[in-house]
Formats: structure tokens, C-alpha cells, sequence
């Protein structure tokens, strides 16, 4: 029997398939979130690639001050905000920013991160006008440095536990406690900290050179190591009544601010595993065995083929949920679903890209192993897998199951 349905198909010539953009999702992007994606990428290339692993293998971040200041001059410190020195780009270009950051290594997006998501987010949304005005600018160009004390060493996962108290005395505040892996916290000029008061959690805004404050870096990290990351130790610091965040009253507000970060996180983790497949397909394509290169291997083409399937799904997510964010629309479930998904298939695609390097996979001369380090942080900080899969438990059942 003939076929005599017409073709419907367009003459047209298809563009070749391209493994670095296998669904091409480049058509779905602006020309302005195409040059902040390559803009980043390059300055990444240029600034931070060449010695990122020799900071990992020191577990240091060196100059870290005058990097921020670079990417302050580039726009990229609280770049989706408005107002006050800051950039106001969409959440989705955001978004590629963070992507293109952390595909050079996770602390590198951290610093970014907890600038611009948590401690100057926090001030812009929750900040008096004083406050904006005397913070954002110089946090925006990279001149000050914040970060963001909510985690305690008792205290994770239940923030609204917390022992940091902050009490009045006459007109003042004086804040006691401590805070744990906060980043950024030892070359902070200002930090973000929230204490339990008799009017519930309160935010407040601590200048790091205030008496009683000190920030004593962590070490013996095996993840962020090219990160800075502290601890917060507030033994009587007294700050005026000015300093408390206006607008921030209950814990819902740092949570607001944990969201910002998680959004950011949904992007990053792509940026990784797009970095560990990307090694994976270069060795891949030159390592010989039994005469001829891995790829041509059925089980290598299988894993290849696995990672670039969830790669690239996370990335569809993101997009999404940048689109939804950039709507207005987007709920604090939906980036659960994200932070959740893509952070973990993206260290399952480091995992599986280290298979493919076999013993060079741990070696810091490529940056699998690196990114794997670094994931297993990032799966866990602004909410473990279990803090976000009760979230969705509870949004798809109506049912709350935080406390067993």
C-alpha cells in the first residue's frame, strides 16, 4: 500500500548536532543572557582556571578580596538585584552566571553566592534604607565582603533551634553565640546574623570589626577547599538598635534568603557536571586501550550517553525555573525540586566521569575529582536531601513529616 499522506516535514537544512549543546538550548536564550554566560566563562578562563586546582590541593583562596573586586567590576556580586550599585539582570542570566562559576569550581560560586544571595539579599530585602545605602554599593563593587551566620555547630537542619541570643540593653543590642561553616566569614567586613530575641528570630547587621567578634578560619576540609570558610563567634558583641533588620521578623525571613541560594545552587551544579562530562568525553576520545580510544567502547558510549542525558535535563530544569523566577511565579517547593534533582545527578555524574578516567580521575591534573569533592557540600548546605525531599513530601501529600 502506498503512503500518500503529504510530507510535513520543512525542507530545511538541520544545523549539526552539536555534544556541547546536544538539545540546543542556546536558541532559548537572549543575546543578553548569552553574554553574560560567555562573559563569565571567559573571565573564568582567564582568572581562575589556571590555579584553581593548585588553590584546591592548598586549600586556600588567595587574593580573595581582589577577585571579588573583579567580579564587582564586572557586575556579578547581587547582579539580580536592583538599586544601589547592583546590576539588575534577569534571574535566568543569573542563573548562567552562577552555571559558568561553578563549572570552574563550586567555592568560586559560593563567594558569589553568599555575597549577593544571602548577605546582600538580606539587606535589600529586609534592610532599612540607612542600611542599603551604607552596605550595598561597596558589596555590589566588591569593596566589602559579607556573609550570612545562620548554621550553628548544634544546629542545621533546625535553624529555629538556634542558641544565639541577641537581648537588649537600654537602647542597644548585645549578641551571644556561634555560627558554623559560614563562607566567606574571615575576610567579611560585614555579616548577616540572625539570633533568637524575646520577639522571636531577628536579622541583624554586625560590622565584623566590632569588639567581641571574630571569625576563625576552618581547616581539614576535603570539599570547598578553595573556599573560605569560618566560623562566627559573637561574645558580647553590642551593636546599636539601628543595626537590626527592619523588615526581617520570624525565621521565614533567612529562609527567604536560603532560597535566593538554593536557586543559584540549581544552576551550578549543572556547571559542574557539565565540567566533569566534558573530561570524561576529551579522555575518553584520546586514552588508548586494546588499540583504539575508549570512546569506541560500548560501555564507555553508555556512561557518555547516561551523563549527557541528565546533564542537559538539569539544565531544561533550570531554565525553567529561572523562567518562572523571572515571572514572578516561582514557589519555594519548585526549588527544592531543582536543588534536590540537579545537585544529585550532577555528583552522579561526577562519580560516573571518574569511572571513565579510571586512576586519573583522582588526580587534581583534571577536575572530576574536584568537583565529586565539592559536591558532596553542595548536596548538603542550604538543605540536606532530606530537608528538601519532605518538602515536596509535604507539598505532594499535605502532610508535614520535618519532625518524624
Amino acid at each position: 500500500m502506498t503512503n500518500t499522506e503529504p510530507n510535513t516535514e520543512p525542507n530545511t537544512a538541520k544545523p549539526s548536532f552539536d555534544k556541547h549543546d546536544p538539545l540546543a538550548v542556546d536558541a532559548l536564550l537572549s543575546e543578553e543572557e548569552l553574554a553574560v554566560r560567555d562573559t563569565v566563562r571567559r573571565f573564568c578562563a582567564d582568572n581562575v582556571a589556571p590555579h584553581i586546582a593548585d588553590w584546591f590541593d592548598r586549600a586556600e583562596l588567595p587574593g580573595a578580596r581582589d577577585l571579588a573586586k573583579q567580579m564587582g567590576g564586572l557586575g556579578l556580586l547581587g547582579m539580580h538585584l536592583d538599586g544601589y550599585g547592583c546590576a539588575g539582570t534577569s534571574a535566568v542570566a543569573y542563573g548562567l552566571a552562577c552555571l559558568e562559576l561553578e563549572a570552574c569550581d563550586s567555592g568560586i560560586r559560593s563567594l558569589v553566592s553568599v555575597q549577593g544571595s544571602l548577605a546582600m539579599f538580606a539587606i535589600h530585602r529586609y534592610g532599612s534604607e540607612e542600611q542599603k545605602r551604607e552596605w550595598l554599593p561597596r558589596m555590589a563593587a566588591g569593596d566589602a565582603i559579607g556573609c550570612f551566620g545562620l548554621t550553628e555547630p548544634d544546629h542545621g537542619s533546625d535553624p529555629g533551634s538556634m542558641r544565639t541570643t541577641a537581648r537588649r540593653d537600654g537602647a542597644d543590642w548585645i549578641l551571644d553565640g556561634r555560627k558554623m561553616w559560614i563562607t566567606n566569614g574571615s575576610i567579611a567586613d560585614v555579616a548577616v546574623v540572625w539570633a533568637r530575641t524575646d520577639d522571636g528570630v531577628r536579622g541583624f547587621v554586625v560590622p565584623t570589626g566590632s569588639p567581641g567578634f571574630s571569625a576563625p578560619l576552618m581547616h581539614r576540609k576535603m570539599s570547598l577547599r578553595a573556599s573560605v570558610t569560618s566560623e562566627l563567634v559573637l561574645d558580647g558583641v553590642r551593636l546599636p538598635a539601628s543595626a537590626m533588620l527592619p523588615g526581617a521578623a520570624g525565621l521565614g525571613a533567612p529562609l527567604s534568603c536560603l532560597n535566593e541560594a538554593r536557586y543559584g545552587i540549581v544552576w551550578g551544579s549543572v556547571g559542574a557536571g557539565r565540567s566533569a562530562l566534558e573530561a570524561a568525553l576529551d579522555y575518553a576520545g584520546t586514552r588508548v586501550q586494546f588499540g583504539r580510544p575508549i570512546a569506541g567502547f560500548q560501555l564507555t558510549q553508555a556512561k557518555l550517553a547516561d551523563m549527557t542525558l541528565e546533564i542537559h535535563k538539569a539544565l531544561l530544569l533550570a531554565l525553567h525555573l529561572g523562567r518562572m523566577k523571572d515571572a514572578g511565579t516561582l514557589r519555594h517547593e519548585q526549588v527544592s525540586f531543582g536543588k534536590l534533582n540537579n545537585v544529585r545527578e550532577a555528583l552522579d555524574v561526577c562519580r560516573t566521569a571518574r569511572t571513565v578516567l579510571g586512576a586519573n580521575g583522582i588526580s587534581l591534573e583534571y577536575p572530576v575529582i574536584r568537583h565529586m569533592n565539592n559536591l558532596e557540600s553542595v548536596l548538603t548546605y542550604e538543605g540536606t536531601v532530606e530537608m528538601h525531599t519532605l518538602v515536596l513530601g509535604q507539598a505532594m501529600t499535605g502532610i508535614p513529616a520535618f519532625r518524624g
